[in-house]
């Protein structure tokens, strides 16, 4: 904590973008990520500590009849207890139900976990096949300035994302799923609700008369980034969701994952366990 030479910790947005502009801050909000990599030596604290637990207008859960937005202070927590997201994106829930332990759900926000970039991150893929994009701000010109990309080009490489050092991820927002959607969420790991994932996967789509549309599947671990699985979809979109199908997209698998040894886990292994998710959600979407 030596670079440090100054603490923020402001409620105004403008207060805190403003300090950010030089784009030497580190921003501060549960630290259940930045604390392990700061202890750790893998990654320094810049001169400003910005602790943006405080902010006003960036937290708690919005739904209207077209989208929903998520503040990006909103906590692992208040995602897994939101009566609303249970009913219109119930795979995000799921998703927060498998994250870490309850003293980490309680400290660790939506936009921390999106902002390390890790290719486990367990909520990135839900979002990704919900469609959502990141708000982003900074301060320009004397003024708050806002912009929106989708998540899915949010994430550059390992720990890495298209923000901009000055730029703070303000909110999460993705469209109001369809009455039809159905949503799928799978994570393994030693102990699955406390470690890393080795592999998760996500699963949105339209399910009428049988066949699926509008097919998003997303997975975690198994390349350097998050990503979604253009190929598994290809496999299922428009079909009857059917044993050939299935096993269609199962083989389609393994165009999308391409996983690596590690300390966690062999490729082999991981693109074993995406198969045997693949094949699960959907063996769990055509059985209800």
């Amino acid at each position: 904590m030596q670079n440090i030479t100054s603490y923020l910790a402001p409620r105004r947005m403008d207060e805190a973008l403003r300090a950010m502009a030089d784009g030497n801050a580190t921003v501060l909000c549960g630290g259940t990520d930045l604390a392990p990599q700061t202890e750790s030596g893998a990654r320094p604290y810049k001169a400003l500590l910005l602790n943006i637990r405080r902010l006003e207008g960036i937290g708690g859960i919005e739904t209207t009849a077209a989208a929903v937005r998520i503040g990006s202070l909103t906590t692992i927590s208040e995602i897994r207890r939101n009566a609303a997201l249970a009913t219109i994106a119930p795979v995000l829930v799921e998703a927060a139900e498998h994250f870490a332990s309850d003293q980490i759900r309680n400290a660790a926000s939506l936009g921390g976990n999106l902002c390390n970039a890790s290719p486990a991150g367990d909520m990135s893929p839900p979002l990704l096949v919900l469609g959502a994009s990141v708000e982003l701000a900074s301060w320009r010109d004397g003024a708050v300035q806002t912009r929106r990309m989708p998540l899915e080009q949010f994430f550059v490489s390992p720990g890495k994302t298209a923000k901009l050092p000055q730029e703070l991820l303000t909110a999460v927002v993705f469209d109001r799923p369809a009455t039809d959607f159905v949503g799928r969420f799978r994570k393994s790991g030693p102990r699955p609700a406390l470690e890393i994932s080795t592999v998760s996967l996500a699963l949105g789509a339209r399910f009428a008369a049988g066949k699926l549309s509008n097919v998003r599947v997303a997975m975690g671990s198994v390349a350097p980034t998050p990503l979604r699985a253009r190929h598994v979809e290809s496999a299922l979109e428009g079909k009857k969701l059917d044993s050939a199908t299935i096993a269609a997209a199962v083989a389609a698998t393994a165009e999308d994952a391409k996983p690596i040894d590690d300390v966690r886990a062999s490729a082999w292994y991981r693109g074993h366990l995406a198969r045997v998710f693949v094949e699960e959600v959907l063996e769990s979407v055509r059985g209800n």
